[in-house]
C-alpha cells in the first residue's frame, strides 16, 4: 500500500468534508497511481508527519493537459476553483515553478474505502 498525500490545510478540510474526489497532479505519473490500487489518503508536510485521514481506491488515472481539464474534474479537485487558470495559478505557488496551459497533468479520481 502506498500514500496519495495532501499538502495544504485546505485540501485537509475537503478531504475530511468528502468533498474532494479528484487530485490532478503535475506531470504523467500514471505508474505512480495505477488503477484499482488501495492508497492511503494522508496529509502531512513534504518530507514531515503525515496524518492518515482514510483508505480510497484508485478508481481512474489519465493524462490530459492543463487546458483539457472539465469543469467537473476542477470541482472535484476544489470546489472553489472555476477555472484553469485559477488552478495553474495556485500549482505555481505551491510548487513554485512557471506552469504553461498545454503542459501535462495526471487527473487521479478515487473514492473512500469504508471499513
Amino acid at each position: 500500500m502506498f500514500a496519495l498525500n495532501f499538502i495544504s490545510e485546505h485540501n485537509e478540510q475537503l478531504l475530511l468534508s468528502r468533498k474532494k474526489t479528484t487530485t490532478i497532479r503535475p506531470g504523467d505519473i500514471r505508474d505512480i497511481y495505477p488503477e484499482n490500487s488501495i492508497v492511503w489518503v494522508t496529509f502531512g508536510k513534504r518530507y514531515g508527519q503525515k496524518k492518515k485521514l482514510y483508505t480510497a481506491v484508485i478508481d481512474r488515472v489519465l493524462t490530459k493537459k492543463y487546458s483539457d481539464l472539465t469543469t467537473n474534474e476542477l470541482k472535484h479537485q476544489n470546489p472553489e476553483i472555476n477555472t484553469v487558470e485559477e488552478l495553474i495559478q495556485i500549482f505555481e505557488d505551491i510548487y513554485e515553478k512557471q506552469i504553461h496551459i498545454d503542459d501535462t497533468v495526471t487527473v487521479i479520481h478515487f473514492s473512500e474505502i469504508i471499513e
